[in-house]
């Protein structure tokens, strides 16, 4: 039911702004690599991001940013 998959789709989505939000309080300011690394190891696997749009989030976090909303 399609009713179904966008529930699915906004959990989904959830737990990846929630990742991002988690990463973005823990290492705000610190080094682009360093972020990178955060991220890769706990973004979840669904919805995927692509290379440009992990590097985006990254920047924005080593700057002191949170890109998630939250």
């Amino acid at each position: 039911m399609a009713a179904d998959r966008v529930s699915r789709e906004r959990e989904a989505n959830m737990v990846l702004f929630r990742a991002v939000h988690d990463v973005a309080r823990r290492h705000a300011g610190e080094p682009f690599h360093q972020v990178v690394s955060a991220l890769a190891s706990t973004l979840p696997g669904t919805p995927r991001l692509d290379e440009a749009e992990l590097r985006r989030i990254a920047e924005e976090i080593s700057v002191g940013r949170d890109p998630s909303g939250l």
